[in-house]
């Protein structure tokens, strides 16, 4: 997030695209309706669901899967053809307008309304405009931006409106990202990523290699990046990995195309899995490593707004279950390391070395101050917002965009549009909340929600069982009539192994991050007869 959660009350106005927020995210989900409901502010929401900020909506497009830029794109083309971009800010902090420009001139609103599947487009034109005026207007999105073979030009879109708009590196503007799990941001900034050390420091780099080296005491660290987990898949089944270790991530569940998963876990020589539960991932595993759980932790998270956390022990360990640092401390170790952390302090001030954002963060510091990085020195207050007068590479970079379509799209053998996310009442992958005995009992099984007019099609009735099948899997599922969705749109939650969503969907990858399409394929619906 360029900005801060304490920062929605500073906003006159909110687009939400491709986030299911009160769902998903309910505490910034609860703060912005509050604003919206209570304060009189404006509300735009992007998404191919009928979710629960809709209903507050200034304006809401349900738009087809995977269709974000384009819409972003006719938003944008409304702003350059009727001037009501912020042009000084364009012209003192941006380059790339006219490039940019150029590229957008062919996304007049009937041509976006035909792409996105939207009925009236001079909506289009509304919304643009009620977007001038909001000074500022903050933008948030999640996975139904990111997770398409188009991910990345879509936050590029989000970045290119801002700009355009002039709300970037202003406080209650920004491109917010709202990050799936609570430690996800301090992941990747530890260098949790294929590509990159701490601090997202290139592995490529000669400068990169050494610096590690001489901080770690070692020799010979790779410039070459590593696979990311889809291509890590793909290795193990061409015979070209040969072990992988797993640790709190259960990819059975969460990675698309299970059934190709299954096929990579059951081809490794040796495969470990370091967890708190014995999840269905660790159901192929040669070793399973006992890990403990968040009150059974001491340490830092980083969340969704680059805030570092405290995190306290609360509960002693539970039977063998051990700290996640000392298992793979005592793994190093055997395998040659000397490593001698004796608590993750330690590990923190090793930290506080290679990443520069966090240098000036102490364990002392985050026990009594509210501190976002980046924090170079101690004396530092933390940022509470990005790019106050300049942006990280100079001027801001204006990308034209165009829209490319899904990787896979429907035909007449697989006529129907798959989408997939989250619920309220689950999390992820289950591993917790549906060990869980009430939520469990609140929502107990897995559905798909369909169309009333496609109901009618197939001859399906709220809460029949039915077969629902890509090109890559089939399940039995149960169904639930609504118009959340448009026809011809079907949604499943991912939570629950005894209907897997991702045995359903492609694992097309983004040329560029390599995040897999989760949240569009084509499938095809049948009733199954007794």
């Amino acid at each position: 997030m360029t900005n801060s959660i304490r920062e929605v009350p500073l906003s006159e106005g909110f687009l939400v695209i491709g986030s299911n927020t009160t769902e998903n995210h309910p505490v910034i989900g609860s703060m912005i309706m509050k604003e919206v409901i209570n304060q009189g502010k404006k509300l735009i929401v992007v998404d191919p669901r009928e979710i629960e900020l809709s209903r507050y909506a200034d304006y809401y497009f349900q738009i087809k899967p995977g269709t974000n830029i384009a819409i972003l794109n006719g938003f944008m083309h409304v702003l350059i053809k009727e001037g009501i971009f912020n042009k000084e800010y364009v012209e003192k902090r941006c380059e790339g307008f006219e490039a940019m420009a150029k590229i957008l001139e062919k996304y007049n609103p009937e041509f976006v309304a035909e792409i996105c599947g939207i009925d009236n487009p001079e909506d289009i034109v509304k919304a643009a405009r009620l977007m001038a005026q909001l000074k500022p207007m903050a933008l948030y999105y999640a996975m139904g931006i990111t997770q398409f073979v188009s991910g990345v030009n879509g936050v590029k879109s989000t970045a290119n409106l801002q700009m355009l708009l002039g709300n970037l590196g202003i406080p209650g503007g920004g491109v917010n990202p709202l990050r799936g799990q609570n430690n996800v941001q301090g992941a990747c900034d530890m260098g949790a990523l294929n590509a990159v050390y701490p601090a997202y420091q290139p592995v490529a780099s000669e400068e990169n290699k050494e610096k590690f080296e001489k901080a770690w005491g070692v020799s010979g660290l790779p410039t070459k990046p590593g696979l990311t987990i889809v291509e890590m898949f793909n290795a193990a089944v061409a015979g070209n990995l040969k072990a992988v270790y797993e640790m709190g991530e259960n990819p059975v569940m969460s990675d698309p195309n299970q059934h190709h998963v299954i096929e990579a876990l059951e081809a490794l020589n040796f495969f470990v899995v370091q967890d708190i539960f014995f999840t269905e991932t660790a159901q192929y595993a040669d070793v399973v490593l006992p890990a403990c759980s968040f009150l059974e932790k001491e340490g830092t998270v980083t969340n969704t707004e680059r805030r570092i956390q405290p995190m306290h022990r609360v509960l002693p360990p539970w039977g063998d279950a051990r700290d996640d640092w000392w298992i793979t401390m005592q793994i190093a170790n055997r395998m040659g390391a000397q490593w001698d952390y004796k608590k993750p302090e330690d590990i923190f001030e090793e930290i506080r070395m290679v990443t520069p954002s966090y240098a000036g963060i102490t364990y002392e510091r985050v026990e009594k101050e509210l501190i976002q990085w980046p924090c170079p020195a101690k004396d530092h207050p933390g940022t509470q917002y990005l790019h106050k007068e300049k942006f990280s590479r100079g001027l801001g970079l204006l990308t034209g965009i165009d829209y490319t379509p899904p990787a896979e799209e429907t035909d007449t053998d697989y006529p129907v549009i798959l989408t997939t996310g989250r619920i309220l009442e689950h999390f992820h992958t289950g591993t917790m909340t549906r060990n869980s005995k009430i939520l469990d009992e609140i929502v107990p099984e897995g559905f798909v929600e369909i169309h009333p007019n496609d109901a009618k099609i197939y001859n399906i009735t709220d809460g029949e069982v039915i077969s629902i099948s890509s090109r890559r899997g089939s399940i039995r599922i149960r169904a639930r009539v609504t118009d959340r969705s448009k026809p011809n749109v079907v949604f499943i939650p991912f939570h629950f192994f005894e209907a897997a969503a991702n045995e359903l969907t492609i694992d097309a990858l983004d040329p560029t991050c390599k995040i897999p399409e989760y949240k569009v394929c084509s499938c095809k619906i049948e009733k199954i007869y007794l």
